[in-house]
């Protein structure tokens, strides 16, 4: 508190003169003695006689009109010469501030710069209040009227500030801006700095910024022009050339390292002590000098990253190129390749040499090689490269391709639906391996996962049913709820028309067992011991719903089962009077008890080699003639079925054509199963299916065109063929030839006809 007499307070009517000469003192000590303090009373004399002043309504003399104001009378004046009078002073007062900082560099300026701002803003601010009547009342009059340069006394204090003190001293060589920039510049080279007076220097640019229109909208326009301008030139400068020289010496794994610190660096810059306006414009340009201009070597080294699995590093180029406008799709399109190198690679090895076991190759083995390619690089797209889309899509799209043509494949497109139908058997068969089933649903998972990248939908489709049908015929299924599981997983990726035959399947099979039943019930009832020592099973299934092809031979039916089969047609004809039975032969499957050993076998037989053995029940040695003659399986069949029943022992084959019963037969198993798939089945069941899938295709193409064209009613060749095209694609990919060929096809049977004098246009006939 100040111990040295006060001044008397001039009285309400004081000339200007002397009222200025009271308010000039106590403005100075507010503005350079703060810290010794004031008291309330003198602080309240001030604010008194600074009212006293304007409200005064006389003239007084030695008026001043240094801004303009000439010419005004009465109170309009009065504030006048208080505002001329401010003005003076703090052009005096900055004049003295400024000469003080000419001899001041670098930290020592900014420290005495920053000290400066603090007491002469707290001070104005202050003095701001005591002025209040005259902010209030003159200045806002002055404003409203439309007059420029006039402001609050706080802004005037800024403004007189830049004019007289910022400009000076920014204008010697810039030297506040590069005092500021060498501090960041040490910073950035790893020293200390005092961040705390870096942003209060970079904040006074902003408090000087002015917008004349409103001034109480701050306006970056100084911060801009001194400060962001050359911040951000000296920026790129010093990045591009720290950048160059770092890649020169260091790898670029290391560079990723060095540029993702960096840009983390920037941005705890633009939070500490930087204006937020500021973050665009600054991280804009450090991508560009940090990752754009050296996006090429990135790019580069991206193969050899994928090669060496550096999960790390992926995850920082990403995340880098991710920042600039196309930095990412280099990458996509090498990741692409890479996988479906990988893939190529992964089968070639299986098949070996020239495809030498591309024949012989196991599903499991060649569906475990897809998916250990696709789960390793799924893993990379996820952890890497944070799931982006362009990744995923990139992964599809090399995952479609060698999942589809690979070493194993060769030209065929239905290699692949074929291995993984196959595979999908194995695994929902009750040999299967997986002890939990929780193990079985998530290979099933595994395998929709193939599933999805397969282009020949129905291939799989039609091996999967018939692989179906003999799972379900044969009883061997794992259970019924995995098999409804993966039916369910097909409805979802495909819809309710591709499963619709297989659940129609499992209906026939739960109408089979009760019509089973109920033709047991009634032999039971009728008393008739004709067969009753035949236990049987019998699966009735629709023709259109089934794969099963009848026999391409005759059977003479073993006179041992023939009343049953008589007895069954007749009561399944009254029951469903119209309908036909085909009995196939062919899928049937039996069980035989022998009495003819020391130890009792029982035999599981296909109702072939069933027919085969019973001939034996009256003959222990027969010919190959006798045995077509008794049976007229076809000679060739009849043969490998023979080749069966010698390799296990049942039959000895020791003179050409001639097979005896095995009066020796032993066995380690009491069940002993001989219906085992013949090589010539099998292949035949491939062929089988492939003629199934090419008839499926006309039907498909056909019905797809009439489609189109009922709908459209008058369409151009290309456009029909590209629309055929885009509806199929799911399903299968459709050749350009077949699709022409049933066109004209239906340009036979007149679904279609040619536009009259045009060629290449077709109309939809009703």
């Amino acid at each position: 508190m100040a111990t040295q007499a006060e001044a008397p307070m001039p009285p309400a009517n004081a000339d200007l003169q002397t009222t200025w000469a009271y308010l000039e003192e106590g403005v100075d000590h507010i503005m350079t003695r703060l810290k010794e303090g004031i008291s309330y009373s003198k602080y309240m004399n001030l604010y008194t006689v600074a009212y006293n002043y304007c409200v005064s309504s006389r003239m007084h003399g030695n008026l001043d009109s240094s801004v303009g104001l000439g010419g005004r009378t009465g109170a309009n004046l009065m504030g006048s010469d208080l505002y001329n009078n401010l003005i003076r002073y703090f052009v005096g007062h900055l004049t003295e501030l400024r000469n003080k900082s000419d001899f001041l560099v670098d930290e020592a300026l900014l420290r005495y710069y920053a000290h400066e701002w603090d007491r002469y803003t707290t001070g104005a601010n202050y003095v701001n209040r005591l002025f209040t009547y005259l902010n209030r009342h003159w200045v806002k009059r002055e404003k409203d009227e439309g007059r420029k340069n006039v402001y609050q006394v706080y802004t005037l204090a800024l403004v007189q500030w830049k004019l007289n003190f910022f400009l000076h001293v920014q204008n010697k060589h810039t030297k506040l801006a590069s005092a500021i920039l060498r501090l960041i510049e040490a910073q950035r080279n790893g020293e200390t700095i005092d961040q705390g007076l870096v942003k209060k220097v970079i904040d006074s640019f902003v408090s000087l910024g002015l917008d004349e229109t409103d001034t109480n909208k701050a306006s970056l326009e100084v911060y801009k022009e001194h400060f962001e301008g050359p911040f951000i030139a000296a920026t790129e400068k010093y990045y591009k050339t720290e950048s160059e020289a770092f890649l020169a010496e260091n790898t670029v794994s290391d560079y990723l390292k060095r540029a993702e610190e960096r840009l983390r660096e920037e941005e705890d810059r633009i939070e500490r002590y930087l204006n937020a306006n500021t973050r665009k414009t600054l991280i804009s340009k450090c991508e560009h000098v940090l990752i754009r201009e050296h996006a090429e070597k990135m790019w580069d080294d991206f193969q050899q990253l994928l090669d060496y699995d550096k999960d790390e590093d992926l995850q920082r180029m990403y995340a880098l190129l991710a920042r600039i406008p196309e930095g990412l799709e280099p990458l996509r399109k090498k990741f692409e390749d890479h996988v479906k190198r990988a893939g190529q690679a992964a089968i070639a090895k299986l098949v070996g040499e020239g495809g030498a076991n591309a024949d012989s190759l196991e599903p499991k083995v060649y569906v475990d090689a897809l998916l250990e390619v696709y789960r390793k690089n799924q893993h990379t797209v996820q952890r890497s490269f944070k799931n982006e889309m362009g990744f995923v899509a990139a992964l599809d799209k090399a995952c479609r391709d060698f999942v589809n043509r690979n070493a194993a494949t060769g030209t065929s497109t239905t290699k692949s639906p074929e291995l993984l139908a196959k595979h999908a058997d194995a695994l929902l068969r009750k040999s299967n391996k997986l002890a939990e089933e929780v193990e079985l649903e998530e290979a099933l998972n595994q395998t929709m996962v193939l599933f999805k990248y397969i282009d020949d939908k129905d291939v799989f489709q039609t091996f999967y049913t018939t692989k179906l049908s003999k799972r379900l015929i044969h009883g061997v299924s794992a259970s019924d709820e995995a098999e409804a599981s993966m039916i369910s997983k097909l409805k979802d990726a495909c819809g309710f028309e591709y499963t619709n035959k297989l659940q129609r399947m499992f209906t026939d099979m739960s109408l089979s067992k009760d019509l089973t039943d109920q033709f047991k019930e009634r032999i039971e009832q009728s008393g008739d011991a004709t067969g009753a020592d035949i236990s049987l099973s019998i699966l009735v299934l629709g023709t259109n719903f089934w794969p099963l092809n009848p026999p391409s031979h005759e059977f003479i039916i073993p006179r041992e089962i023939l009343p049953t089969y008589e007895r069954f047609t007749r009561y399944y004809q009254n029951k469903h009077s119209g309908r036909k039975l085909t009995w196939l032969w062919n899928y049937s499957k039996n069980e035989l008890r022998t009495n003819y050993l020391n130890q009792k076998y029982i035999l599981m037989t296909s109702s072939y080699q069933m027919a085969i053995l019973i001939q034996y029940n009256n003959a222990e040695t027969l010919s190959l003639d006798e045995l077509f003659a008794a049976t007229s399986i076809s000679k060739d069949l009849l043969t490998q079925i023979l080749g069966v029943l010698v390799k296990a022992k049942i039959l000895i084959n020791e003179e050409t054509d001639q097979y005896d019963l095995n009066p020796n037969f032993k066995s380690k198993k009491i069940r002993v199963n001989l219906n085992l798939p013949i090589k010539a089945e099998v292949k035949a069941e491939a062929v089988d299916v492939l003629k199934a899938v090419d008839e499926d295709r006309k039907y498909v193409i056909q019905a797809t065109i009439v489609r189109i064209m009922k709908a459209r009613k008058t369409l151009k060749n290309q456009a029909l063929i590209q629309e055929v095209i885009s509806q199929i694609n799911q399903r299968f990919t459709p050749k350009i030839p077949d699709i022409k060929k049933a066109i004209e096809t239906l340009l036979e049977k007149e679904y279609i006809e040619r536009a009259e004098g045009q060629r290449d246009t077709f109309n939809y006939l009703a």
